[in-house]
């Protein structure tokens, strides 16, 4: 059987892709080589060139200057996400920070510059640590012009309309209530207007201008699923585009060319449209689309695709016929000498008479396997049908794999991404309880052989069963967990205050309700052996929760295996630590699931 690291894949991408002016050029960042760098590629093929690396930082946006010759990136320094904007030329010079000043969370617009190029967008926190504001920065003088926000929302910069007369922004205090702003550029006095709070609060994403300037597209969750809609600057109306039972989640449009993503059940379906004709939906291999971006033809589309039986690759659609192309390579070794395995979309019964959905992936020998249960971050995330190393490894152990979208989950409306909502550690962990039943219901698992793993929110989730849910849980895994909800929610990013009090809870007047859910409050049921890695740099975790949670277990003579990394933030970026990091975990799920112990 190949070792852990012959499936891991060779390199990792920044979910961001951008066309140069003509198209003949892609710029992304991936950690290739071992460190996050920004790279180009031609868009007809060929070896990748690393353009850009700084010693420490992690490469996170990636933007094309209008005339084409460099490139603006925004790096954090190990994961900390106090983001600086970088600018490199293509002539392999070092790169220059465009804009001094403290370190805060400096993030480029989506579409950045005005159609000068003189002028950049972003938003930053450097007036208020809580704040984030909008930003226009003359790039020939150094001035700035600064847009604050309402109270209670963080400003993000979509970008500035084609005839340079309206700035678009989107007005974040949840995942699921974001507004969208317009500044007109013409009265440099006039105040930021909401042109959706007529809606009332719902979900409205900018996403790209119309050439004509007359509006712009969006998409939204006001008609039930989430979809993509126009809004008309002249009459002030919003009128929907693509509705369907499914969320739309990506959307772009050039040259007459309007191109989406819908999320059904779980994977990614592609469709287009040309000057208001019937849409065609493209046969592109079944996985998921994190990112989509159009050529400035509108007959291409570059996208970041990652399928069961493929990790996640750039790859290059021709729009005309269908056809892919993939412009890099990240298969790891494995693939070569074995076939990955795809999962059985389930779905099992809960208490209060929900449906909840789940990817079942088993071993292709005669069962029972014992079981990995894996839980998602987010806790708006979704598990997807994505390649996953730790998956494939672990099926080639004879271990099976399971991983429900749990209440909270995106992609199955919003009414159901609410439900986590001030209540973590209660629905979804009455969620995962029934998940467990329903395993133990399959012939194919062996009831008494269940791990549980998880990273972010999913490592709570993970500490929450193993502290919470009475099973004899062969092995847990928690990746940059949190133990503690109060520490949690005081110390989540300034941005965030509104976010956390209205997706988590407020830390004084929730305390106790935080406090009774917080798997340190249960430390003393958890007996299964631990794995927990953490990041010394983690801004959204901080270590003393792992630190805390460590200590505690190890008094009473659980089996911990703790793992610190030094260079780290939330989750991994350098690819040695993830290899190492997941190698010593799908090592030790391997150990206590297949029943020899150390």
């Amino acid at each position: 059987m190949p070792p852990y690291e012959d499936f891991v894949p060779r390199q990792r991408f920044q979910h961001d892709l951008a066309f140069s002016p003509g198209s003949d050029l892609l710029a992304y960042s991936s950690n290739a080589g071992g460190r996050s760098a920004l790279w180009v590629v031609a868009s007809s093929g060929g070896t990748p060139r690393k353009l850009a690396q700084l010693p420490g930082r992690i490469v996170r946006q990636v933007s094309w200057s209008p005339d084409g010759a460099s490139v603006l990136f925004t790096a954090d320094h190990e994961g900390d996400e106090q983001y600086g904007i970088f600018r490199v030329k293509l002539d392999g010079s070092e790169p220059t920070q465009i804009i001094e000043g403290p370190d805060c969370q400096r993030v480029l617009a989506t579409d950045p510059f005005d159609p000068t190029g003189r002028y950049l967008l972003y938003a930053a926190n450097d007036r208020d640590r809580t704040v984030q504001d909008l930003l226009i920065h003359d790039l020939t003088t150094s001035d700035e012009q600064r847009i604050e926000p309402p109270a209670g929302v963080a400003f993000a910069a979509a970008g500035i309309s084609p005839d340079a007369r309206w700035l678009l922004a989107s007005g974040f205090r949840s995942n699921t209530e974001i507004a969208i702003y317009l500044i007109d550029l013409a009265e440099p006095e006039t105040k930021p207007q909401c042109v959706t709070e007529t809606h009332g609060p719902a979900l409205f994403e900018p996403q790209v201008w119309a050439q004509d300037s007359s509006g712009f597209y969006l998409l939204t969750d006001l008609w039930g699923f989430t979809a993509a809609a126009f809004y008309n600057l002249a009459d002030e109306t919003l009128s929907p585009v693509v509705q369907q039972d499914w969320n739309v989640e990506l959307l772009d449009a050039a040259n007459g060319t309007l191109a989406w993503v819908v999320n059904e059940a779980g994977s990614s379906v592609l469709y287009t449209r040309r000057d208001d004709r019937t849409p065609t939906r493209l046969d592109v291999p079944s996985g998921v689309i994190s990112t989509l971006a159009l050529a400035d033809d509108g007959q291409h589309a570059a996208v970041l695709l990652d399928t069961p039986a493929r990790p996640e690759e750039i790859g290059l659609l021709d729009l005309n016929d269908g056809s892919l192309r993939y412009l890099t390579d990240a298969r790891p070794p494995a693939l070569h000498v074995i076939e990955p395995i795809g999962p059985e979309l389930v779905a099992y019964p809960t208490a209060d008479g929900r449906t909840v959905p789940g990817f079942l992936y088993r071993p292709r020998t005669p069962g029972p396997h014992p079981v990995l249960l894996s839980i998602h971050g987010g806790p708006e995330g979704q598990e997807r049908p994505r390649y996953a190393a730790l998956y494939q490894y672990l099926l080639d152990q004879d271990i099976a794999v399971f991983a429900p979208n749990i209440a909270g989950s995106t992609g199955y409306g919003s009414a159901y991404q609410k439900l986590i909502y001030r209540d973590w550690g209660g629905v979804d962990l009455d969620d995962l309880d029934h998940a467990v039943r329903y395993l133990g219901t399959r012939p194919e698992i062996v009831p008494d052989r269940i791990a549980v793993f998880g990273g972010s929110y999913g490592g709570f989730a993970a500490l929450s069963c193993l502290a919470r849910l009475p099973y004899p849980w062969a092995a847990g895994v928690s990746v940059c967990g949190p133990s503690n909800l109060i520490t949690l929610a005081e110390e989540a990013p300034p941005t965030w205050r509104t976010y956390v009090d209205t997706v988590l809870g407020n830390p004084e007047a929730d305390a106790e309700l935080l406090l009774s859910r917080s798997p340190i409050t249960h430390a003393d049921a958890i007996n299964a052996p631990l794995l927990v890695l953490q990041g010394a740099r983690d801004p959204r975790v901080p270590r003393a929760e792992s630190d805390g949670l460590v200590d505690r277990l190890r008094a009473r003579g659980v089996e911990v295996r703790y793992e610190v990394f030094p260079d780290e933030g939330h989750g991994f970026v350098i690819q040695a630590n993830e290899i190492r990091a997941y190698s010593e975990a799908a090592a030790f799920l391997v150990a206590h699931l297949r029943g020899n112990g150390q």
